[in-house]
């Protein structure tokens, strides 16, 4: 408690002093009003008088963050005219008032009822008034004045952000700037040190430093390597009150990384790297991988390897697989082992990008020796020519020599060869080779016309190594001969006018020759000898491989002779040439008199004494139709007439209609189905006629329907028969359309139905127990008198 009287008796002074300065600050500046009158000069000499003030005000001061027991005196307000005898009542209004400030009305002291924070608001303006308490009538009149919170050290400083990244390049000169960081105070930087800051480093020596007063980091060891130590982790503290005692603090993580430059040059782990590869590996192939070290990263990182010396430059190449950062020694030409068998390389490793700055360092490069040794390896035979073409003439005989293909074994052994054609490049078998020496021969005759070029594919083995094989490709050219008389060019058909003039042109032919361009054209157009001085018609050679056909006389007339056969002789250049008779179509044709074709029919000139040809024919085709429909007619009628029953492939009594099939008695319980005995057409109750049409519909009964499959035999037979026998549209042979005929020369004999209701039969069916065990069941159902009787 004496504590707590003692810190606000400290605070009340410190008030007063500040209030003692700032009257002091007021007079010197002369902005604060007196409490007694006194004139100023206003404008043009004019002399103004200022009423006195008869109460006294200040600016009044009050420390934040005040947490005493009692409320803190903020000051007091007193007027001249007060004698102290307590008619005049002090009030207290603006920001605040009754709430943070409250005031006793008759001593005019304020005090602050709540602790202030400076941070949240800095001053409150009030205004004070004296009244007459009695009468509350204004004693002077109401001004206002400020309450202002006076700061104290109550907040740390504090950083923009809690963690800072930076990058600063590896072998950095000492000083060079990292970052700043920057850290921040909310009390009054007017006041005191309290908002004065002072930066310095906990963590981070000796690697780094920072500016007290800026907050700038800069690096304090020269030739930091990134490769020993890439990251740093440094924490910087901002303290107020000038870094003095007592001051507040706050800190923050900063982590440098130290990035790469290009300061260490690519090294070889070992002088000398040995490989090998087989003589049989093609261009093209890796040999080998070398790589230098190289501890930088990224783009100082990156190495490019060159070949710069040995006696396998021209056989090897060596590329830079950037992902790996290895050097690829790839073979450039095939090997032979029989010729060499081992090639050095001299190869340089070398940074891509080099940093002037340390460029003393050294060269940034390094070399190493690439041994290689070639082994050996069983290789194919090879043709001494990559591919081979040859030429044949065609219709050639069989067994013309076409060429020689010629291949060795390279290996030291030199094992015999053995050659054969790849069928599948020769189909119709038209070559054959010798296997021993290569020769290729025909078989049968070639066609240029038909196949121009054979492209063969020839095959090498060792005759000791099966395995071993190479393959050729072989081109031979058929050359032509002249074997092709020429032809025409189309299937010509010419035209000429009735009223034609002589050596009128009325057709231009081409020819065409299969042979080629050197037994073909020129073609040479003639007519033949024997009707070179035909009356009609004549040729012209135009020598341009066409001919023209032109009229020899005038008028022609169709009705005497409308088509003409002209052969023309065609021949060709070849050695020896070669010709053709060709035919040549003329149909005489009607033309107008600018010479268009109106109609090339003979039969034009007869039409106004009959009908023309297309309505004879019409009508003909008529008489045809209606002939043929006759005959059809009276061939139906002569056929048989259609049998009263018709059996349909549906029904099943087909079966035992044409086969004679009894059934099998009482052994054949599986077949024995009485849907075979229903008539499909009589499902419904009604079972017209097929051979006579009704006169009128019959009705069936209500109690007459299809018996169902159980039904004892008996019973199915009595009611069709006694269904039939009332039908009037029924015929009177009812039986075999219902049950169908057995056939004569049944041992069965008929079922027939027919007066089998009118007439008692004395047929005795007692033989029927001797027919074995198939009519069993016949047997037992006719067997007697009696039962019959019992069943119907």
């Amino acid at each position: 408690m004496k504590e707590d009287n003692c810190l606000h008796a400290a605070l009340i002074c410190l008030g007063m002093l500040y209030y003692s300065h700032a009257i002091t600050a007021e007079k010197l500046n002369h902005t604060r009003p007196s409490l007694h009158g006194h004139h100023e000069k206003g404008k043009e000499g004019q002399v103004l008088h200022r009423s006195k003030r008869g109460w006294v005000w200040n600016q009044f001061f009050v420390i934040e963050e005040y947490t005493g027991p009692d409320p803190v005196l903020v000051g007091r307000l007193h007027s001249d005219i007060d004698s102290g005898d307590g008619n005049i009542k002090y009030i207290l209004s603006g920001e605040g008032a009754g709430i943070i400030f409250v005031i006793d009305d008759k001593s005019g002291n304020i005090h602050a009822t709540k602790t202030l924070d400076r941070e949240e608001r800095a001053q409150y303006t009030l205004t004070a008034q004296a009244v007459d308490r009695n009468t509350n009538r204004p004693l002077e009149p109401p001004s206002e004045f400020i309450v202002k919170v006076q700061d104290i050290n109550d907040n740390p400083p504090e950083f923009l952000h809690e963690n800072y990244h930076a990058n600063v390049p590896e072998r950095s000169n000492v000083g060079t700037s990292v970052i700043q960081v920057t850290a921040s105070d909310a009390d009054d930087p007017t006041y005191g040190n309290s908002a004065k800051l002072v930066y310095s480093i906990l963590e981070g020596q000796p690697y780094f430093s920072v500016e007290a007063q800026t907050g700038i980091i800069r690096t304090a060891l020269p030739n930091m390597d990134r490769e020993a130590k890439e990251e740093y982790h440094v924490v910087i503290q901002a303290k107020d009150m000038g870094g003095h005692m007592g001051g507040l603090s706050g800190t923050t993580k900063v982590t440098i990384t130290l990035t790469d430059v290009n300061d260490n040059p690519p090294k070889f782990p070992q002088s000398v790297y040995q490989m090998s590869v087989s003589e049989a590996a093609v261009p093209g192939e890796e040999v080998g991988r070398v790589k230098a070290k190289d501890p930088d990263i990224g783009e100082n990182g990156l190495v490019a390897y060159s070949i710069i010396d040995g006696d396998g430059m021209d056989m090897f190449e060596i590329t830079t697989d950037y992902e790996t950062q290895e050097g690829v020694v790839k073979l450039k030409k095939r090997l032979d082992f029989e010729t060499k068998k081992s090639y050095s390389l001299k190869v340089e490793a070398a940074n891509v990008h080099i940093d002037p700055k340390f460029i003393s360092n050294g060269p940034f490069k390094d070399t190493v020796t690439v041994k290689i040794s070639v082994e050996d390896a069983d290789e194919p035979p090879v043709f001494l020519k990559p591919s081979y073409i040859f030429e044949v003439q065609e219709n050639a005989a069989s067994g013309t020599v076409v060429g020689k293909v010629h291949a060795k074994d390279p290996d030291a052994a030199n094992s015999a060869i053995r050659y054969s054609i790849d069928r599948h490049t020769d189909l119709e078998r038209y070559f054959i080779i010798n296997a021993e020496d290569g020769n290729i021969k025909t078989i049968k005759a070639l066609d240029r016309e038909e196949i121009a070029w054979h492209n063969i594919s020839v095959f090498a083995v060792e005759v000791h190594k099966q395995h071993q094989e190479a393959k050729v490709p072989v081109a031979i050219k058929v050359v032509d001969v002249n074997d092709n008389a020429p032809k025409f060019a189309a299937a010509y058909e010419a035209f000429v006018c009735e009223n034609a003039r002589s050596n009128q042109q009325f057709i231009t032919i081409s020819a065409d020759d299969k042979d080629d361009s050197a037994n073909g054209p020129r073609f040479i157009f003639s007519l033949p000898p024997e009707i070179i001085h035909n009356p009609n018609f004549t040729l012209r050679d135009n020598r341009d491989n066409t001919a023209s056909v032109l009229v020899r006389r005038e008028g022609f007339s169709r009705q005497k002779q409308d088509l003409y056969l002209l052969p023309i002789v065609i021949s060709d250049g070849g050695l020896p040439p070669m010709s053709s008779t060709n035919t040549l179509t003329i149909r005489v044709c009607g033309c107008d008199s600018n010479g268009s074709l109106l109609s090339c029919n003979a039969e034009a000139y007869i039409l106004n004494a009959g009908l023309s040809t297309g309505a004879l024919i019409a009508i003909l085709a008529c008489i045809v139709i209606l002939l043929v429909i006759v005959v059809l007619f009276v061939t139906l009628k002569r056929q048989k007439k259609e049998p009263l029953i018709v059996f349909e492939e549906e029904d099943v009594r087909e079966n035992i209609i044409t086969y004679d099939d009894e059934g099998g008695g009482e052994e054949d319980t599986e077949a024995f189905d009485i849907a075979t005995l229903q008539n499909p057409d009589g499902i419904n109750g009604f079972i017209p006629r097929k051979d006579i049409k009704p006169e009128y519909q019959y009705m069936p009964r209500p109690g007459l329907r299809p018996a169902p499959n159980s039904v004892d035999v008996d019973d199915f037979i009595n009611t069709r028969i006694q269904e039939a026998d009332n039908d009037p549209t029924a015929p009177p042979y009812d039986s075999i359309q219902i049950y169908g005929y057995e056939g004569r020369g049944s041992v069965a004999g008929s079922l027939s139905s027919l007066e089998s209701v009118t007439t008692d039969s004395d047929l005795d069916y007692d033989y029927l127990q001797n027919w074995g065990p198939r009519f069993k069941k016949l047997a037992d159902l006719y067997g007697s008198k009696d039962t019959f009787d019992d069943d119907s």
